[in-house]
């Protein structure tokens, strides 16, 4: 009797290849994880609106998906798509994270800005985009908000901007911080000559947006459950060296405190914001409503 019979050597490789042949490929993209209730979605289940179909929770979508949504089909004109790149504190590394992220996020800048029509309404419309710099205010951000006003103003019609923002942009210090001052000189000679501006406030408005154009609107709509604020919420409990109640800076508890003046889900946002220019610009259909 041999006890040490040698056995044959089983190679592990055919089987190892024929797991991995049969192992299933998920498309990129095919699921989606809600933010707010941590449940997978189908990501057609998300429909063009992309919300969520368990919470109703409204993903954060792009400048182009927002006018594909909103604008009449091939009524959008773009204005200064193109904007040089700039760094004019010599921030390192600033150009290439700028080209970077203009290849990912398809646009040129965190703002797309032209002229459109709503509802058979004409209209300038403004777009922030949070897939770029999370929508981070910069001197070309302020440079085409600028425009967009100056050539409202010059073609007498109202205007409408969809914010987002996390704020200032850092790697361009105190010429981010001017672009505040600037937009809003803007918003109040275009305010002084008694045309329309609306704004919509998307997840997220934040930082000097909020404190500036933002907040400075005829009228101030907002998507449900989108953060609206100034200062991050941790930074403020430090500051004031206490707890801030359950809810603190979202559109819904902006609307109770008064700084904005209606939450529109975003189904309806194309047709209130038709219903809103047409009002505006239509004495009979004013009266009417009336």
């Amino acid at each position: 009797m041999k006890l040490f019979r040698k056995r044959p050597y089983i190679s592990l490789e055919p089987a190892t290849l024929q797991e991995e042949v049969q192992k299933p490929v998920v498309p990129e993209g095919l699921w989606e994880k809600c933010p707010n209730c941590k449940k997978t979605i189908y990501s057609k289940d998300l429909g063009t609106e992309k919300i969520c179909p368990h919470c109703q929770y409204n993903f954060r979508i792009s400048s182009e998906e927002r006018i594909q949504l909103i604008v009449d089909d091939g009524s959008f004109e773009e204005w200064d798509a193109v904007m040089p790149v700039e760094n004019p504190l010599d921030f390192p590394g600033y150009e290439d994270k700028i080209k970077a992220t203009k290849e990912k996020a398809q646009i040129d800048e965190a703002v797309v800005t032209g002229r459109a029509v709503i509802k058979g309404q004409s209209t300038v419309l403004c777009v922030m985009d949070s897939n770029f710099f999370m929508g981070s205010m910069g001197k070309n951000v302020g440079e085409k908000l600028t425009r967009a006003f100056e050539r409202a103003l010059d073609s007498q019609l109202p205007i409408i901007v969809f914010t987002a923002s996390g704020g200032a942009r850092m790697q361009e210090g105190i010429l981010s911080l001017m672009q505040m001052a600037k937009v809003s000189t803007a918003v109040a000679n275009h305010s002084k000559a008694g045309l329309l501006y609306i704004t919509v406030l998307t997840d997220p408005t934040t930082g000097g947006v909020t404190a500036s154009f933002a907040q400075q609107g005829d009228i101030i709509l907002a998507e449900p459950g989108a953060t609206v604020g100034f200062a991050g919420k941790r930074v403020i409990e430090q500051t004031i060296k206490a707890s801030l109640p359950e809810g603190f800076q979202t559109a819904e508890h902006v609307l109770e405190k008064g700084f904005i003046d209606h939450i529109v889900p975003r189904k309806e946002l194309r047709s209130e914001l038709g219903f809103l220019l047409a009002i505006h610009s239509n004495e009979e259909m004013r009266v009417q409503h009336d």
